[in-house]
């Protein structure tokens, strides 16, 4: 687990809620039981610093980090995505990104990465595809100087031909495989917890469920059922998420307001 991957899922599962800013003795103690370094945790935020993804205050106990509106954009959207709520029906409708690619490969890969994220699945290196339009797409396109084209648009072979359009996009055999090893590599961490195991264990379990399903934000861009295979190993992926990640957030919830009480939080 990198430094800078769990410093996103600890704001983003914890922080966020709780003002979105902490001393940064409370972020090496909070990341402590996943085996991150105070060394390499310094090194994450100060990335994510020049990034403009975190914004140094200073706190009463300390120097502190305060998410930036970007970061608090980016956390929000992944917590609708990761716990899979407000998503509406599908309307029939794909949409389509046509692109003119940066000339060097390192900014095409970047874009590329990000269109991923966003939920669009690529036909070629310039057309990408989603069941809904992502979240700022056309703001992030802008910032990376792309020129591009946008359309709505739906399959004149129906339902059938939007499924065929989905198995070009997406690796869906390779994805479903995914979850099914999602649920195998897990269920040995969470199922060691249990109602005598202490909150520091809870938290790490915890963490680590979050951590490795927030990896589908790159993968799957969770389309609607009519055009999944029958028998969608997401769907019980899903369900096994759900379960383990609410039976551990009370304990998880008390570590982390230890740890931030240890460490004080309030502002100067």
């Amino acid at each position: 687990m990198q430094a800078r991957s769990a410093l996103f899922d600890l704001y983003g599962d914890h922080l966020r809620a709780r003002g979105g800013r902490a001393p940064i003795a409370a972020l090496v103690r909070l990341l402590a039981p996943l085996e991150i370094a105070a060394p390499a945790v310094r090194t994450a935020v100060s990335r994510m610093v020049r990034q403009g993804w975190l914004h140094p205050l200073r706190l009463a106990s300390g120097p502190g980090y305060l998410l930036t509106p970007k970061a608090v954009r980016r956390l929000d959207d992944a917590a609708v995505r990761i716990y899979r709520t407000n998503r509406p029906a599908w309307d029939g409708h794909f949409d389509l990104i046509i692109l003119r690619l940066p000339v060097h490969r390192r900014d095409r890969q970047r874009l590329a990465d990000t269109l991923t994220y966003l939920g669009y699945g690529a036909l070629d290196e310039q057309t990408w595809v989603a069941p809904r339009p992502g979240e700022d797409v056309d703001r992030l396109i802008t910032e990376a100087g792309v020129s591009y084209e946008r359309f709505s648009s739906t399959h004149s072979g129906g339902t059938a031909g939007a499924s065929s359009l989905v198995r070009r996009a997406w690796d869906l055999g390779e994805i479903g495989r995914a979850y099914e090893r999602f649920v195998t590599d897990l269920t040995p961490v969470v199922s060691g917890v249990t109602s005598r195991s202490d909150d520091l264990e809870a938290y790490a379990a915890r963490f680590q469920l979050v951590h490795s399903w927030r990896q589908f934000l790159f993968r799957d861009p969770q389309l609607p059922p009519s055009l999944l295979p029958d028998g969608w190993p997401g769907t019980s992926a899903a369900t096994f998420f759900d379960r383990h990640a609410s039976r551990l957030r009370p304990a998880a919830d008390r570590y982390v307001e230890h740890c931030l009480a240890q460490s004080g939080r309030g502002p100067a």
